[in-house]
């Protein structure tokens, strides 16, 4: 099963108070491993932009005027997820705004099962301690600098070095065994397998110069 990395933005903090949804992302990976396949939409959320909000993602009114609405992309993006494992960090919220976006258009909501909230891992992992995204890259010594603003497609980007590190796993990485360098490296391994035998004159040699010098140096 594909894994897809999600995040949103919206106009405020919960949808039962009229707030919408204003940019979603998704980057699918297998394994980990990006396979190039995003999905990223903004979108027109048919009323104000609190300016609250708008500090947080730089997104205005004027800017989302002119954007898909939900109901323009809901199909592409339910497409998009589809039987994929989803980790969101601090789903409950994100979830909130889809499965309220959803329902506004009669459509099954998204599967629970299939979402792993990734600040439930890190709530696990490190009790008592800030962990929110910035909080868990700083942890991980992973790159802030471009996140000035929140943006949902970096986020996700940003999400998925963090899950890699909540599970204690290296960096994916494709598999290179059968390349040239591979086999230069076990050629060398197997040079260096070669044992050398000592004749008996050298041993001779060898116990004799021990004894003399022994008894020069001891004391």
């Amino acid at each position: 099963m594909n894994e897809v990395f999600l995040d949103t933005e919206t106009t405020g903090l919960k949808f039962r108070e009229g707030h919408r949804i204003v940019e979603i992302a998704c980057i699918e990976t297998k394994d980990l491993i990006p396979t190039g396949n995003i999905f990223h939409k903004f979108i027109n959320p048919m009323r104000s932009v609190p300016e609250e909000a708008f500090k947080i993602h730089g997104f205005s009114e004027q800017f989302l005027q002119d954007k898909e609405t939900f109901d323009q992309i809901a199909d592409d993006f339910l497409k998009f997820i589809k039987d994929k494992k989803i980790i969101i960090h601090n789903a409950p919220f994100d979830l909130g705004f889809l499965d309220g976006e959803l329902a506004l258009l009669k459509k099954q909501k998204i599967e629970k099962k299939l979402v792993t909230d990734s600040l439930e891992l890190a709530r696990n992992k490190f009790p008592g301690t800030s962990n929110s995204l910035d909080s868990l890259c700083k942890r991980f010594n992973i790159d802030l600098s471009k996140r000035t603003k929140h943006n949902a497609l970096l986020d996700c980007d940003l999400l998925r070095e963090v899950y890699i590190n909540l599970l204690d796993v290296k960096e994916p990485k494709f598999n290179l065994s059968n390349n040239s360098s591979d086999q230069n490296f076990n050629k060398t391994n197997n040079y260096n397998k070669l044992i050398l035998k000592i004749s008996d004159h050298e041993l001779r040699k060898h116990k004799n110069f021990l004894k003399s010098e022994l008894k020069k140096n001891f004391y």
